[in-house]
């Protein structure tokens, strides 16, 4: 019979974002309190012909202020993105690599589609325009959804696990679920980890628009992504990179490191239930948040907060609500609750990255930011999901929530660190 092993404290000590609102986390940060919406006009090719045809695009963004032009022109722009928040996180995490064991310090940053629009780029010079012998020799590897792991690693030299994780929307969760994972057990006293998406082309609005799952709301695009709103329509695309930095406990005071907070349970699950929809009544959710709050070591009445996945999707968002009053029972009413994506639309495989840093802050500073855009409340959606701007919240542990196509659950529990 074994000996119970002592889990291993993990803390969150850098953090890097590119959004819709914001190049920076400051800038993010700053403007989700504002309750700020990054939607509008697709302008990365002529969506005329697109049922949807806005988008939350990031705004400013040049690869070259993070990358060299060789580089940049070797990576689709989902590694671009993730080679500029990690230089972001590693930077805010004040770690020296040149003074630490960098066998120790892994990368798991995921993208549930990868280089989809090289994909469609080299899709049109096979067939279109020049035929095999003209596709790039760089199709491949800027294509794969590793890649942006594989760039972090070879770009600082960290040579502790390394790879991608890929689930749909859940992806980022699962990539940071997976790094607290590894330095728990001892695998790693350092991770880099989170998720990126590029995924506004001609194929990822023309797909989606296929599968009905976007809003069509073409005449206000600021106003389209309504999570929780009685009239919502579908989602927004959004795209950029959300990175954390996070470390063992005493490998983070060992050099001094800013703490954000603490990663204190994760719970992942599967609805085994249908492609796209929810299992009913959120019963995979509802599963996904109970495991995290048991990892933790805490009860739902330890939760002061849930940042939702919060879609905008008719399904989505009423099972979301309904798992969040079956785990939380009479006080679910009385939980903050609200949605990033208002904000910047689903950034899909970096959206439980992105959403993970505007939790974390939360936790920090003891706010909660807007959920935008609910005009007309939906009878179904009865929480209270902090609308009339942000607002000042006492935390002291939260769950960020994301969902996936095929059925993937991720809830990830932060709370307030403490010596």
């Amino acid at each position: 019979m074994g000996f119970p092993v002592k889990k291993r404290r993990v803390v969150i000590t850098g953090m890097g974002a590119l959004t819709p609102v914001g190049n920076t986390v400051e800038e993010f940060w700053k403007n989700l309190l504002a309750g700020k919406s990054g939607a509008g006009p697709i302008t990365y090719f002529d969506a005329s012909d697109y049922d949807t045809k806005f988008a939350c695009q990031l705004k400013g963004f040049n690869a070259q202020d993070y990358i060299d032009r060789k580089l940049a022109q070797r990576c689709d722009p989902f590694t671009q993105y993730a080679l500029a928040a990690s230089e972001m996180a590693l930077g805010d995490s004040r770690i020296d690599l040149t003074k630490i064991d960098k066998d120790r310090v892994g990368v798991i940053i995921g993208s549930g589609i990868g280089g989809m629009g090289t994909y469609h780029k080299q899709f049109e010079t096979l067939f279109v325009e020049k035929g095999p012998h003209r596709i790039s020799p760089f199709f491949i590897p800027m294509m794969i959804a590793d890649m942006a792991s594989g760039r972090v690693s070879m770009r600082y030299g960290l040579k502790g696990p390394n790879y991608a994780t890929t689930s749909a929307c859940a992806t980022s969760s699962h990539a940071i679920g997976d790094a607290f994972i590894l330095i728990q057990r001892g695998d790693a006293d350092v991770m880099v980890t989170g998720g990126a998406e590029a995924s506004i082309c001609e194929m990822g609005i023309g797909g989606f628009n296929a599968m009905r799952a976007l809003s069509t709301r073409n005449d206000s695009p600021e106003t389209a992504s309504r999570p929780f709103d009685k009239d919502r329509d579908g989602f927004v695309m959004g795209e950029g990179a959300g990175i954390l930095v996070i470390e063992e406990l005493d490998h983070a005071r060992s050099h001094g490191a800013r703490i954000y907070a603490e990663v204190a349970g994760i719970g992942f699950t599967a609805d085994a239930h249908h492609i796209t929809e929810p299992a009913p009544g959120g019963e995979g959710a509802v599963r996904s948040m109970r495991i995290a709050i048991k990892d933790a070591g805490l009860t739902p009445g330890d939760i002061q907060y849930v940042n939702t996945h919060g879609t905008s999707t008719p399904v989505g968002d009423k099972n979301e609500t309904a798992a969040i009053k079956t785990v939380f029972g009479e006080k679910a009413r009385s939980i903050a609750v609200n949605s990033t994506k208002s904000m910047i639309g689903h950034l899909l495989g970096a959206a439980g990255a992105v959403e993970s840093i505007a939790t974390i802050l939360s936790v920090q500073c003891n706010k909660v930011h807007p959920t935008i855009n609910r005009f007309t409340p939906d009878p179904d959606c009865d929480l209270n999901y902090i609308t009339d701007g942000s607002k000042d919240w006492t935390i002291e542990a939260a769950i960020s929530n994301t969902f996936g196509f095929g059925g993937h659950n991720a809830s990830i529990l932060f709370r307030k660190y403490h010596e």
